[in-house]
Order: structure tokens, then sequence, then C-alpha cells
């Protein structure tokens, strides 16, 4: 018996590897303990304290990797987190040197604050820009400003640089800064305004902004009407609660992916921690904007995490904020780069949008913001056919509208040309200047009433056209259809140039004739502008146009200016035209010579 329990005191050491002092004392024990069933006892007590104190070291060890991850996810998020925003006008540059031949420049600005980047979009020294960079706590508080002399083919040269300390700077408060570069190279004018950031957090679902009563009555008593004209840049708030994904793309060698979540409101940008070996994570986070624009589009995009290289797209939903219908869960299809076709998995999303009418609709009539990360445009094939078809569309929207108005012209349907008649009297007779904005409230009102029920029916129309055109072409197909384009663009493009050259060419006096016949035409229409009211001149002009088809069946329309302005070259047909002058003269000088 005592042979057995040290082959069990051996093997329960090598599977567990117990302290040895803990081994020293059962030896000990066995063999002070004559009964073998009290040494059974003993072994089994023991075997349990050891157990025991292997699960507690487990369960302290995972405890302790609990708060690495916790300390690691609230690191995550404090370095996401702005504390200020820092409001930069851009107005113009002073006394800056000139770095071209002809003693100017094209001189664009350069901003640095953090890992931040601005660049204006103006090549002239009045820029007259406004734009946004977020202060966080990690980032020393200085602006770093550079401006460069934009040169076409080569390197841009640099003009100068400054730098400005926005810890000296009084917060809430414009301050207009005329800026030297080193070594008196000019001075840069900006506004500058420091401005504190309350409504951008990261936190878990239990704790939510709007979840406790009490702070969304007073969000809901800051965004209220009598808030209408106070900060007028802080337009509302969005809360975005970024719960989990559904069938994700495998983008590992594994089978799995390692997703994270990208949320972008314009240039404000949050994510979420990576759940890796997961196609179907769950995040369980709730991120809150500041709205500027209630016309922004939310941004969610899902990567897959790589160590050694820059993360793969699994894909991305965009989301109207005007769209947002608040405390509702919905499932989103994620989508490709550009949005033009689905890939595969679901996300879910649950968003609250609360903002103020008043500066919303304020916001609307100032210039946009435009996003700093922005990519270069690039050369496709593709994108210019879906532009030439997009072009192609408006125009076939405005030719339908004017064959419509035609066909009133040309009595196609008795009824539709009589009640068009008199309703073009009935309006020109009484017309007033405010019944111009009054007609366009009656066509929206319109396409709002009517336009739900043929909503769906359009969708699905334009749905089959887009699966149509996402079909698979051969190369032939495709060669031939960027072929059409090609040609439809250069002889839209012809037609422009043409009739602006054409409408230049008159007032030149390219061709006497057609100038002096376009003075005799002004002259005489202002004559009668002088004598007769517009309303008798309308009214004469609509009845000739309703009668022509009834006086003449068989008479061809036209549009005189059209035909008037026909009849001048353009500056193509001018060219030939003196080419071929030139060398008809040269055989007439050798005849000459002979």
């Amino acid at each position: 018996m005592y042979v057995q329990t040290m082959l069990l005191r051996r093997s329960w050491k090598r599977s567990t590897k117990v302290n040895p002092h803990h081994l020293c004392l059962q030896s000990q024990f066995s063999i002070n303990c004559p009964n073998p069933f009290i040494g059974l006892l003993q072994l089994f007590v023991l075997f349990m304290s050891a157990f025991h104190s292997r699960a507690s070291i487990l369960s302290i060890s995972y405890a302790v990797a609990q708060q690495q991850s916790m300390r690691l996810s609230e690191v995550h998020r404090k370095a996401q987190l702005w504390r200020g925003i820092v409001s930069i006008a851009l107005i113009e540059g002073r006394n800056l040197i000139p770095m071209d031949p002809n003693g100017l420049s094209d001189p664009y600005v350069k901003f640095r604050l953090g890992p931040q980047k601005y660049k204006s979009k103006t090549l002239s020294p009045q820029w007259r820009e406004q734009f946004d960079l977020h202060l966080y706590e990690e980032t020393g508080g200085v602006l770093e400003i550079t401006v460069w002399d934009k040169d076409t083919g080569r390197r841009d040269d640099f003009i100068g640089r400054c730098q400005l300390d926005l810890s000296t700077l009084v917060k809430e408060k414009t301050h207009h800064l005329e800026l030297p570069l080193e070594d008196a190279r000019g001075f840069v004018v900006v506004l500058v305004t420091l401005t504190a950031s309350a409504a951008v957090s990261i936190s878990d679902l239990s704790v939510t902004p709007l979840g406790d009563p009490l702070e969304r009555q007073q969000i809901n008593k800051r965004y209220g009407v009598s808030k209408s004209f106070f900060n007028l840049k802080d337009v509302g708030i969005v809360q975005v609660k970024v719960l989990r994904a559904e069938g994700l793309m495998a983008a590992d060698v594994t089978g799995k992916s390692d997703p994270f979540c990208v949320l972008e409101l314009n240039n404000d940008r949050l994510q979420t921690h990576t759940v890796y070996k997961n196609l179907n994570p769950e995040w369980n986070k709730v991120f809150t904007f500041n709205v500027k624009d209630i016309h922004s589009v939310l941004e969610v995009t899902v990567f897959d995490e790589d160590r050694d290289r820059s993360a793969d797209f699994l894909g991305k939903v965009a989301i109207p904020l005007l769209n947002v219908h608040n405390g509702e869960q919905r499932a989103y299809l994620l989508k490709n780069k550009d949005l033009t076709g689905p890939t595969k998995g679901h996300i879910y999303l649950d968003i609250e949008v609360i903002y103020n009418t008043v500066k919303a609709a304020l916001k609307t009539i100032v210039p946009a913001e435009r996003k700093y990360l922005e990519e270069e445009p690039k050369v496709s094939k593709q994108l210019l056919q879906q532009n030439f078809n997009r072009v192609k569309r408006c125009i076939m929207v405005l030719y339908s509208y004017v064959t419509y108005i035609n066909s009133c012209f040309e009595w196609e349907s008795a009824q539709r040309s009589i009640i068009s008649f008199i309703l073009f009297v009935l309006v020109v007779w009484n017309f007033e200047l405010y019944m111009l904005p009054l007609a366009l409230v009656l066509l929206l009102v319109w396409n709002y009433v009517f336009s739900s029920s043929r909503g769906m029916t359009d969708m699905d129309e334009e749905e089959d056209k887009e699966d149509k055109d996402s079909e698979p072409k051969g190369f032939m197909d495709k060669l031939y259809a960027i072929q059409d384009v090609f040609i439809s663009v250069q002889s839209a493009l012809d037609e422009v140039a043409s009739f602006g050259e054409r409408m230049k060419n008159t007032f030149n006096w390219t061709v006497p004739f057609l100038s002096w016949l376009a003075i005799t035409a002004f002259c005489l229409v202002t004559l009668l502008l002088y004598l007769i009211p517009l309303r008798y001149l309308v009214l004469a002009w609509g009845v000739n146009k309703f009668t022509k088809k009834l006086r003449d069946p068989y008479m061809i329309d036209n549009n005189e200016l059209l035909d008037f302005l026909s009849r001048v070259p353009s500056d193509v047909q001018v060219v030939v035209k003196n080419c071929e002058n030139h060398f008809t003269i040269i055989p007439h000088f050798f005849y000459w010579m002979n």
C-alpha cells in the first residue's frame, strides 16, 4: 500500500507540478500513518488542496489579463477622443517672396497639428478658407504652418514656415493673428478659435449619454427652440450603438477575420476594438458625435486587422443623418468601397439623432465642410461611362419636358392644347412676380403627394437597370461602349464650344453682314420693348406659337435664334476659311510672277 501511495504521489507531481513543500509534508505524513485508509484519505485532502491552489492561480492570472485588456481598451478609447476643437480661418498671405521667374507665386498653405494635416485648396494669397482640427490630450498644442509654391511638372518650392503654440491662446475667443514666416519671408493671416468638445464619447451599452433620462432632458433642452441662435456651429448630437456584425468575409488563411469598425462623420473619426478570430463579432459600443451639419453622412466601415500590413476592407455602409429613424435597431447590408454593390455580411446599428431645426436650416446655406483626407482622382473608363450616362439621363429628362411642351404647340392632342392655351393666356395676363416662388411651392407639393406612390416602381425600375448594367460584358462590348462614350463626349464638347464661339464672333464682326443684321434685330426689339409692355409681347408670342400649326399644318417648326447662329462661323471654321484663302492667293502670285 505504501508503494502504491508513492506512485500516486509521483504521478500527481508530474501532472500538476505542485510545490515540493507539499510533497514533503505528504511523504512524512504517510510514513507516520500506519492505517492505509487514513493514508488514502489524507492523500485525497492534499489532492483537493493542490487543485484549489492551481485554480486560484488560474483565476488570478485571468483577472490580471482581464484588467490589462480593460486598461488597453481604456487607453485605446482615450487616444481617440479629442478635448477641444481648433477652428482656423485662413485669410491671406502678405509680402510673400516671389518664387517664379515672372515675379509671382502660386502659394498654398499646409497645416499640421499632431497627426492631422490640412492643405489649402486655392493657389492665391487670398485664401479665405475655414476648417477645424481636433486637439487631443496626447498631442502637443503646437500648430505647424508651412507655405509652398505650386510648380506644375516638378517639385513644389518651399516659401516659409511658422509655429503657433495653442496653449497661449484664450479659449472660447477668436484671435486675429498675423504670423511671420521664418527669415522674413512674409506673413500669414489667420483667425483661430479654441472651443471645448463635450459631445464626443465612447462608452459601453450600459453607460449611454441618451440612456440617462436626466442627461437626455439636458440634451433636448440644449437643442431646443429657445437655443436656436446660440452657438450656431453646434447643430445637434448623434449617438451610434455599434452592436454586432454577422456573416463577415473571411480575410485570413484560417477562414476567420479580426474585424473592427471605423465610424466617420465628416472629419470626425472613431473606431471600436478588434474582435479576433471571429466572423460574427460583437462590439456593443456606443459612440457619440457632435453634428455640425445635419446633411452629413455617417460612414461605418468594417476592416480586418493585420499586424504586418494595412487593414483589409470587409464592408461599408453610408447613412445620411436625415434618414435615421431614432431608437430603431437595424441590420445594414455591407457594400463595397464605392457603395455600388453589396458585399458579404450585415452590421447591426442603433442610431439616434437630436438636432435643432433652425440651426440646421441656417447651416444649409453656408459652404459644407470638406474632407481633409480625399483620394486623388484617377482615370477610370467605368467612371467615365457612368458619369456620361448620368448626364445623358438628365438631358433626356429635359428633352422629355421640351417634347411635351412642343406637343401642345403641335396640337397632337386637341384637349391638351386647348387647356394649355387657356392656362397660358390666364397666367400671362394676370402674372405677378410673387407667382414664381408660388409655382415652385406647388411643384414641390405636387411631387411630395404623387411621388410616394410612384417611388417604389421607379426604384424597382432603376434596380433592374443597374442589374442589367452590372451584367458581365465581353471585351468587344466594353470597347464599343467606351468608344460610343468618347464620340458622344467629343460631339457634345464641340457643340458647346461652337455655340460659345459663334456668340463671340457675332460681336467680333467676324462676318460683318451678320453683325449688322444683329444690330438691326436688337434695335427692333429695343423699340418694341419701349413702346409695348412685356405682357403683351409674351401674349403675342404665345398666340403665334399655338396657332402656327393651325394656320399652316405642313409648316416645319424652327428656332430663329439657333438658325441665325448656325450661319456664324466658329473659330475652327474661321481658321479653315483663312487657310483656304491663303492657298488660293499663292497660285495667283505665281501666275503674276510668270
